[in-house]
């Protein structure tokens, strides 16, 4: 799998028998049992993409540019704040990543949440690709207008079709990850609902409601998630790995039980690529063509400060 299809792992755990939820959707969901007395729920992301290893472990269909920031991250001081990664491993003819399962050690039914960060989805290589080998795309055509039908140019009416990098652009501009460099992607809360409609979700009053609802206005589950995300910061800020990679299309899986406990990790790494040799990004200045900036700690500040503004200020 090339590293541009890229994948989200936000799923949870259920201990009651196989079931689909009609709040969530059938086009973002899937179930799986495996060898376990559980299964996993994929809310967002490729249907077919996981399935649940045996202990504690999840297997991601394999993609080698993923598994070369595995290889790097385990090296890296990022460690703690990513899964654990195990190799590959086959099973019915197809390569997978191997690693842990973030939500072994959380209670069932565990909240989970999905933030894709940075300013941009798509990296600066898919751009020189549309424009050297264009290939109009139906499907995001289709997307493009069930959102806006007054979106397309008249070209694309024309053609019914778009970009990919032109729907993805478009998509972005409806979002936060332009105003705030990241965006929620989805959500699912432990009385199973599921939250996925955050296309045009893009003020930061829009954005502290969701993350509000998602936490239920628990202070301190969002006091854990603060603390984790600034440890996160001044981790990422002394990293190797990540001054000297660009990092696109990745996101921030966020996890809390009824206990309490609050974990949130980096995953996503299909896209995420190392810079030429001679150049490094600092993951804040704005991106313009050529620069390779990500706004991947823009956004992050974003999200710290939203996250602080939702506790009692003293």
């Amino acid at each position: 799998m090339s590293g541009t299809q890229q994948m989200s792992t936000v799923m949870f755990y259920e201990n009651s028998a196989w079931k689909k939820h009609k709040s969530c959707g059938t086009s973002s969901l899937l179930a799986m049992t495996p060898k376990k007395p559980q299964q996993w729920l994929q809310v967002v992301g490729h249907a077919g993409s996981f399935r649940v290893g045996d202990y504690g472990t999840l297997l991601k269909r394999f993609c080698e540019e993923e598994q070369q920031c595995y290889l790097r991250l385990m090296e890296d001081a990022l460690r703690p704040f990513v899964p654990a990664y195990h190799g590959v491993v086959q099973q019915d003819e197809q390569d997978y990543n191997m690693m842990d399962n973030l939500l072994t050690h959380f209670n069932t039914p565990a909240c989970i949440m999905d933030c894709k960060m940075g300013s941009r989805t798509y990296r600066e290589e898919e751009l020189l690709l549309a424009r050297e080998r264009p290939q109009p795309r139906n499907d995001m055509y289709e997307k493009m207008v069930a959102v806006d039908p007054e979106a397309p140019t008249v070209q694309e009416q024309a053609q019914q079709a778009v970009l990919k990098t032109r729907y993805m652009q478009w998509r972005e501009s409806l979002s936060s990850t332009t105003t705030l460099g990241f965006r929620i992607e989805g959500f699912r809360k432990a009385n199973e609902e599921c939250h996925t409609n955050f296309k045009r979700t893009k003020s930061r009053e829009q954005v502290m409601e969701a993350l509000n609802n998602f936490v239920e206005s628990n202070t301190h589950i969002a006091c854990g998630y603060l603390r984790r995300l600034k440890q996160l910061r001044q981790v990422l800020e002394a990293s190797d790995f990540f001054r000297t990679h660009e990092v696109v299309g990745s996101s921030l899986l966020f996890v809390h039980d009824w206990t309490g406990r609050t974990g949130v990790w980096m995953i996503d790494f299909g896209k995420t690529v190392a810079l030429p040799p001679h150049l490094t990004v600092d993951h804040r200045t704005p991106w313009v063509e050529g620069n390779r900036e990500d706004g991947y700690l823009w956004g992050l500040d974003n999200l710290i400060d939203i996250l602080g503004n939702m506790l009692p200020q003293t």
